[in-house]
Formats: structure tokens, C-alpha cells, sequence
């Protein structure tokens, strides 16, 4: 069955001369008339009616498609005179080689080879040493293979056959090595003419307890010594002071103490000048020799101060006969070493020392020059929890600007600040100035040199590779056998091991712990130290020391919230000094078996300082909100600060409003006067604690 065809309308020749008329017409015909309107929906009903124009003038006089005048459309992109296809780079090279071939007459010309000096470190790639060279890897490889070397383009091959290699494509070698990338300071060397006076560094040395740190203070016109944990430095300090005449001199206080070795050491190396402190009434000891000996290899000039002239016992003849017995000769007996008597307590002879001072600096003609780039040494390290790793460095020649870019040791960074000993923000630093430095990624280690470079890739790159170095050091082992194996094993199966975490305040004190502690072993018991660090106890460490179930030993430091949760939890063992020598003490005790009664703290209350008030003429009274506990008068206390201790010390006074109280629970607010200590400032806080002891039993 055929099905019906529909039947198509023929077009109307009226319709479409109706449709073609107004597209004739001009455009203020258009705009202005009538008939327009009216023939448009006829000429829409049309099969082969044009389509209607996208816009009208009345659109475009309103606005409405003013919107789409900036688009790209297909006619616009498609557009001879705008949208043209620029020719390809590969066509370009393909015109110009035909163009150059057709001027030799077809024949391909050879090009003259270009010589290059090609950089070749101890280990290089094939593939690398072949860009370098500019020439294609396969030419290489197939080079390496006619030698009888079968290699690929991603091996490493060494110096000799890279050079084999250079040298047969027809270009020349320069050999480096990896320690190039280090920077030299021996080579770099100031002219003569750029050398300018500066301040001579003097170091403060002799036996603990002689009076070093009193008679740094006298000269400063500081308290120092009180803030210090039993009258003893921990640490190495470095001061700046400005005599009556206008000078500028830098003092070093280094530790007396045994365990402070490597810092009396450093202060001699980095210092012009050494004063020897001996007390009248104690003589030569054994630091003082120590001291001599550490100033005699550093080969400076030597200035016996003989401290305490105060007391009665007083017998500075017997200190000079001492000093004979270790060749120190000093002016009273012939001799060219200069010895001064002085009494830090009542300031007698300061001046004079000050003078002995600028007359050896005099003699010297201490020059550095200051208009280059800074060079320094640090002094002292430390990781602090608001502003990060600090470094307290002494310039020895340049000057040290905020926003240089460094490396110090292992470590790199930018000099974001700097402090003066005095704790006031400086811009620059110049030779022979301690300043405190934040800024850098890490924390350095004490006596590391601090040098400046040009950009943040350099420091980077010289960082990077000390941290090789370290870790290759680290973890070298010496060459083993089957005898030494055994003999290990044996050795570790008779030995016992004493582990422990290690953390306190600041690099040079992590230092003599870990060296005191490895002193302490012997052939049946040795100390094994896990990790040692700078700043507050943290979780880690904790982790730590409970995993291995050693003890965790604070200096001058203490857990963080999180770490005390965690101590609380695991019972991990930990033991907080602020003296070395008792630290050394109790580690030998558990070490040796020698068990003596065990100190227990029990902490009994915690609370924050809210506000300080003046009490009396010297001392300073703060205001508490007691946190947990309770506070009661005559109890041993720790102030700290960010977690770090900053006294040790007994609640000498308790009141509540204006009477004198026994105790004060949590929840109230009290005023307390602690004891020796007026280093107190809002947001502290103050950790109450009692000491029982009791006699240890071996578990």
C-alpha cells in the first residue's frame, strides 16, 4: 500500500517579492516605516526566506548586545586579516635550510665545531655530561661502546672517563670536586688598606667559684650572678660594655666547671685577649690550669686578674709563686704577663684592669674590615618557643645586616632580627659585636661559623652539602671481619647499658652533659645516650625514653602540657637539675649501684602570674591566680618561663589581701614574695613542689 505523499503548498510569488522588498530598502527606510514590521513574520513563513539579522538597530541603541561586542566568535577568529595560522619554528628551520642548501648548490655544508669548557664533577651521568657538552647522548653512548664500555645514557660514570670522553669530541675538561661547593675562608683575605680598628674580645676564664661572673658584673654594673643556678654559669654569655673613656670592649664569661671543657676552649679561640680569674684566697686549681693550657695553645695574651682582695685570707704573693709552677710569669717577678688586683665586691682595681685591657688591645692593633660581607662565630645556640632557633654569634669581620642570607654550619636562613646583649633590637652589627640572631632554619652548634652569601640557592646548596658530609660521617663503619663481629657481640652481651634522653637549654650545655655522661662509663657499664636536644620537653622525647625505658634528663628545662600528660600516663622516670655536677652525681649513683636516699618532688599546686607590685625597696611581690592545688608558705618553687625555668626558689612570703597566710587553695588569687630572685613577669608561672626522699629499692 503506497502511502500518500503530503502535499507541499507552491510559494506565492507575492510572498516572496513582499520578502525581498524590505531587504532592498535603505535603513532609514527600515527604522522610520511601517511596512517593515508587518512583512517580517511573512518572510519568517517562507522555506527560502533569508534568516533575520541577530541584532536591530533598536537592540543596539538600547544596549542590550553591547555585552558581546569584545567576544570571539568562529567569523572573527576565521578572519583573513586577524585569525591568519603564523608558520610553525619547524617550518622556519625547514625554509631556512633549504634556502642555505640552495646556495651551496645542494650540497650540505659542514658547520665549524664549537670548542666548550665543560665542568665535570667526580660523578657524573652520561646523559648529564652530555648537555654539557651540547652534543646528542646516543654519540656518547656509542662513543663509550667502540672503548669497550657498554652504558646507558642514565649511568654515573667517574672523573677519568668523562674526561676520555670530552676529550674525543674535541672539547676541554674542567675537574671539581664536591667540597668546591663549600666556602673557603682561608683563602679569602682582607687587603690591607681595608682594615679598620676595632673592639678587643676578652674571655673570662679560671676555676668555678673564683669570682668570674661577679667581676663581670661589677665592670657591666649588672646583677648577673644571681639569676644563675647555685652561683654557677651554665652557659657562655657575651657582653659588650663602654669604658669612661669611650671604648668599646667585648666580654666572653665562660663556665668553670669540669664538664665545661670544649667552652673554655672555644672562648679561648675566638677571643684577642684572655683574663685569668684566681681567687686570693683559693689559689691555682684545677680549671686554672686548664684555663692556661687552653690560652697557651690558642696563643693569646694573658691578663692574671687575683679576684676577692676583700677578705682576710686574702695572698696574692702565693697566687704568683703558684702561677711559676706553670710557666706564667707575671710583671711583679720579671716577667711580660700583666696581673692586676682586684675585689669584685667592692670594685677595687676595675679601672685599672679596664686600662691593662686597652694597652694590650693597643699593642696589638686589632684591624678587621668591616665593608664586606659578615663573617661570625657562634657562641651559644638555642631553640626558644616563641621565636625559634637563636644564635648568639660574635662578627669577626663584615658587618651583619637584618635581611642577610646565611649559613651556619649544617644550617641556612635569613637574618630576620637581631638583640644586643641588653635585649634592644640593632640593624647591623660590626666586627667584634655579640649579637643574638633569629632567622635560622635550625639549631647550629656551638663554635659553628656563620658566613653570609649572595643568595638563598647558594646557602641552600653549601647546606646541603655539610648534611651530607655529617650524615656520611655519622654513619661511616669501620671495616668489619668476622673477629670484630664476634668480639662485638661478646663485648655487648658483658656490658651493661645505661639509656637516656638528654635535653636543655642551649646548645654548649648539651654539649658538656653528653660528654660528662660518656666519661662516666666504663668496661662493665656505659651511658648510651638516645637523643639530645635543645629546648622544652616534648612529646616525642617521651615517646622516646618510655619505648626504651630510659630516663628523661631536663637542664634547666621542663615538659610542655602535652609531655606532662604523657609522662603521667607511661610513668616515665624523669630527673630535672639545674647544676651539672649534681646531674653527673646522680647519674653515676644509678649507674655504680650506689643508691643513696631518692629525692621525690611532689608537685602540690600550680599557678600564673598575673600581675608584679613593688614590695620593699628591693624586692618585687606578684600576684597569683593559683591553678591547681594548693600554695603554702615555706615550699620549694620553680618560676618558668615558655617552659624553661628561670629560678629555683622557696615561697618566703604568702598573703591574701592584706593578711599573712598559711595557705591558698585553687581557685583564689593570692600575693607571694619569692626568695634571691626579683626576675618575675606577668603570664609566668610558678610550680609548687614538695622534696621528700626516701631509700631506693632495685626493682
Amino acid at each position: 500500500v503506497a502511502r500518500p505523499q503530503p502535499v507541499r503548498k507552491p510559494e506565492a510569488p507575492a510572498a516572496t517579492a513582499a520578502a525581498a522588498a524590505p531587504a532592498s530598502n535603505n535603513a532609514p527606510a527600515n527604522t522610520g516605516g511601517s511596512a517593515a514590521p508587518k512583512s517580517a513574520p511573512a518572510a519568517k513563513k517562507g522555506a527560502g526566506a533569508p534568516p533575520p539579522p541577530r541584532s536591530t538597530p533598536d537592540r543596539d541603541r538600547k544596549g542590550g548586545d553591547r555585552r558581546q561586542s569584545g567576544k570571539l566568535t568562529v567569523n572573527r577568529a576565521l578572519n583573513d586579516d586577524e585569525g591568519a595560522r603564523a608558520r610553525s619554528l619547524a617550518a622556519l628551520k625547514r625554509a631556512r635550510e633549504k634556502e642555505r642548501r640552495a646556495h651551496f648548490g645542494g650540497q650540505s655544508q659542514q658547520r665549524e665545531k664549537q670548542v666548550r669548557d665543560v665542568i665535570v664533577p667526580e660523578a657524573i651521568t652520561v646523559q648529564e655530561l652530555a648537555n654539557r657538552m651540547a652534543e646528542k647522548g646516543a654519540d656518547l653512548v656509542k662513543a663509550m661502546f667502540k672503548m669497550g664500555m657498554m652504558v646507558t645514557v642514565n649511568q654515573t660514570i667517574d672523573q677519568d672517563t668523562a674526561e676520555l670522553l670530552v676529550t674525543e669530541f674535541g672539547h676541554n675538561i674542567q675537574r671539581v670536586s664536591e667540597s668546591d661547593v663549600d666556602i673557603d675562608t682561608s683563602i679569602d683575605v682582607d687587603a690591607e688598606e681595608t682594615l679598620k680598628p676595632r673592639p678587643p674580645v676578652v674571655a673570662i676564664m679560671g676555676h668555678v667559684d673564683h669570682g668570674k661572673t661577679s667581676l663581670l658584673d661589677a665592670l657591666r654594673g649588672t646583677d648577673v650572678v644571681r639569676g644563675e643556678a647555685g652561683g654557677i654559669t651554665q652557659h657562655m654569655g657575651a657582653y659588650q660594655i663602654k669604658t669612661k673613656g669611650g671604648d668599646l670592649v667585648t666580654f666572653l664569661d665562660t663556665p668553670g666547671h669540669a664538664a665545661f671543657t670544649q667552652m673554655r676552649m672555644r672562648g679561648a679561640n675566638v677571643t684577642d685577649i684572655v683574663i685569668l680569674v684566681v681567687a686570693a684566697d683559693d689559689g691555682i686549681m684545677p680549671q686554672t690550669i686548664e684555663a692556661i693550657n687552653h690560652t697557651k695553645a690558642a696563643g693569646v695574651p694573658m691578663i692574671v686578674a687575683i679576684n676577692k682582695m676583700d677578705k682576710h685570707e686574702a695572698n696574692p704573693q702565693k697566687v704568683r709563686e703558684r702561677l711559676l709552677e706553670h710557666e706564667v710569669i707575671v710583671e711583679a717577678m720579671s716577667g711580660d704577663v700583666q696581673d692586676v688586683e682586684v675585689s669584685a665586691k667592692t670594685g677595687a682595681g676595675l679601672d685599672e684592669l679596664i686600662e691593662k685591657i686597652l694597652l694590650q688591645a693597643e699593642l696589638m692593633e686589632l684591624k678587621a674590615n668591616p665593608d664586606r660581607e659578615a663573617e661570625a662565630t657562634v657562641i651559644e645556640a638555642k631553640l626558644d618557643k616563641g621565636k625559634g632557633p637563636l644564635a648568639t654569634v660574635l662578627v669577626n669581620r663584615g658587618t651583619l645586616k637584618v635581611g642577610d642570607i646565611l649559613v651556619v654550619g649544617t644550617e641556612s636562613g635569613r637574618v630576620r632580627a637581631m638583640l644586643d646583649d641588653k635585649g634592644r633590637q640593632v640593624k647591623a652589627a660590626p666586627p667584634s659585636m655579640p649579637v643574638e640572631v633569629l632567622g635560622i632554619g635550625g639549631v647550629p652548634m656551638a663554635g659553628d661559623l656563620l658566613s653570609v652569601v649572595e643568595s638563598e640557592q647558594r646557602a641552600r646548596e653549601v647546606s646541603a652539602y655539610r648534611q651530607e658530609q655529617a650524615t656520611a660521617k655519622r654513619t661511616a663503619m669501620a671495616p668489619a671481619s668476622i673477629d670484630t663481629m664476634f668480639s662485638a657481640l661478646a663485648a655487648k652481651q658483658n656490658v651493661i647499658e645505661y639509656p637516656v634522653v638528654v635535653k636543655a637549654d642551649v646548645q654548649g650545655s648539651v654539649e658538656a652533659i653528653n660528654s660528662a655522661l660518656h666519661a662516666l662509663s666504663n668496661d662493665e657499664i656505659k651511658v648510651r645516650i638516645l637523643h639530645s636536644g635543645v629546648g622544652a620537653i616534648t612529646e616525642t622525647d617521651v615517646a622516646l625514653a618510655s619505648a626504651s625505658g630510659a630516663p628523661i634528663v631536663g637542664f634547666n628545662v621542663r615538659p610542655n602540657a602535652k609531655a606532662r600528660e604523657q609522662i603521667e600516663k607511661t610513668k616515665t622516670p624523669m630527673m630535672y637539675y639545674d647544676v651539672i655536677y649534681e646531674l653527673t652525681a646522680e647519674v653515676a649513683k644509678q649507674m655504680a649501684g650506689i643508691w643513696g636516699p631518692e629525692r621525690i618532688e611532689t608537685v602540690v599546686g600550680r599557678a600564673e602570674v598575673k600581675q608584679v607590685f613593688p614590695a620593699g625597696k628591693r624586692d618585687k611581690a606578684a600576684g597569683l591566680l593559683v591553678v591547681e592545688g594548693y600554695i603554702r608558705k615555706g615550699l620549694s618553687a620553680r618560676l618558668t618561663r615558655n617552659d624553661v625555668i628561670v629560678s629555683a626558689t622557696t615561697i618566703s612570703s604568702l598573703r591574701r589581701f592584706k593578711d599573712d597566710v598559711d595557705e591558698v587553695r585553687a581557685g583564689l588569687e593570692c600575693g607571694v614574695v619569692l626568695a634571691d630572685t626579683n626576675d618575675i613577669k606577668a603570664g609566668d608561672h610558678l610550680e609548687v613542689f614538695e622534696v621528700s626522699h626516701r631509700e631506693r629499692t632495685v626493682g
